[in-house]
């Protein structure tokens, strides 16, 4: 890509030949700051600044805000770094110092508070991690930093689910419960007419199918790998209990991740489902999407009866009639209905979206999914269904 002629080339960017690393750089710098930059939204912004004036800093940083930002909440983010990046005052890249890791803050604190005594600093130290860990659960995960991220990661690990449990029509023998009026009467006649005692039983209770569509749109990028992570955490503790999850991705395609989610090494898991879905970072056409699963597993059984869970922020790019009628489909046949949004407990958010107002008549619960402790309470959900 040869950059046009300018009247007045910017200093920053011709400095350094050719242009092209200059960009890619911007886009990396941009991924590490936590933007969910893909390989496409990167072409596309190569693209529309080789038809701009490489000079003029606004219209690049019009085009970077365009093609590079998944959402409103990328663009403070793309801000700060366009600002470093492309400072004219200083030589690019200027490498950024990392952050304190979280030990070193600690260790920190109780160096500081030496005076105070060993009992002191332990105690210290255990309300810093406390608090660490307390913060960590709130905070949205669209935001965290990559080593947040991987400090949620071991929090993921001592989640427990519960799989939710469903009555069957069998009986077994119980401490009490109904009469088992043949178990009762077997007992007397081995008695010769004798009475006997009484036998009771009630009905035994089997896992219960928990269904998890996830939506892999652009605008639901910042949280589909943490998704995926709590799918492959459900999924497990299915296969401990004796239960069963299916997950499916939506977006323009469906995809079934099960296989993938079933290998018990997460990070292998995730891997594997990555590459398994075709419309990462995509459109969205819940609708489409929706309509293929149901008529392709949920009439067949997959979803009858199941706790089906989408996680989805309702931005529908097609028809948000059609959205709507296919949740009712599928509240038709599932034993019960639950929509996460991410954006569904951040302050001053009203669900007015077409595709939420759209769903919403026929969901069971709307519930939160943006932090660690709404997940928490999404698996008691989950479990109590």
């Amino acid at each position: 890509m040869s950059a046009p002629a300018g009247p007045d080339p910017d200093p920053v960017l011709a400095a350094l030949r050719p242009p092209e690393e200059v960009l890619l750089g911007f886009t990396r710098a941009l991924r590490a700051a936590g933007v969910p930059v893909t390989a496409d939204r990167a072409h596309t912004f190569l693209d529309a600044v080789a038809r701009l004036d490489l000079g003029d800093r606004a219209l690049v940083r019009i085009a970077g805000r365009a093609a590079l930002c998944a959402g409103p909440e990328d663009l403070l983010r793309f801000e700060q770094v366009f600002a470093e990046y492309f400072d004219p005052r200083g030589e690019l890249p200027r490498p950024r110092p990392a952050p304190p890791s979280p030990s070193r803050a600690l260790e920190s604190l109780s160096e500081d508070d030496a005076g105070s005594g060993a009992q002191g600093r332990d105690d210290d130290v255990v309300r810093a991690r406390a608090s660490e860990v307390e913060v960590l659960r709130h905070r949205d995960v669209a935001g965290m930093t990559a080593a947040e991220k991987a400090r949620l990661e071991s929090l993921f690990a001592g989640l427990r689910p519960r799989v939710p449990l469903r009555r069957t029509w069998r009986h077994e023998p119980w401490r009490r419960g109904d009469l088992d009026a043949r178990r009762t009467l077997r007992g007397s006649l081995r008695r010769f007419g004798e009475p006997a005692r009484l036998e009771h039983r009630h009905r035994t209770t089997r896992p219960r199918r928990v269904v998890l569509l996830l939506d892999v749109s652009g605008s639901m990028t910042p949280y589909a790998d943490v998704l995926l992570r709590l799918a492959h955490v459900l999924t497990q503790a299915a296969v401990r209990q004796g239960g069963t999850v299916e997950t499916f991705s939506v977006g323009t395609r469906l995809t079934h991740l099960t296989r993938a989610l079933r290998t018990r090494d997460a990070e292998r898991a995730l891997v594997a489902a990555g590459e398994a879905v075709p419309d990462w970072s995509g459109g969205t056409r819940l609708g489409e999407t929706l309509a293929a699963f149901h008529d392709r597993w949920g009439r067949r059984g997959l979803g009858r009866g199941a706790v089906i869970v989408v996680f989805s922020d309702g931005w529908e790019r097609g028809d948000a009639a059609l959205l709507g009628e296919q949740v009712r489909r599928l509240r038709s046949v599932a034993h019960r209905l639950v929509w996460v949004n991410p954006h569904r407990g951040k302050d001053g958010y009203e669900p007015v979206q077409g595709g939420i107002v759209a769903v919403l008549p026929y969901v069971d619960d709307f519930v939160a999914g943006h932090t660690l402790a709404t997940y928490e309470e999404l698996i008691e959900v989950i479990s109590r269904a």
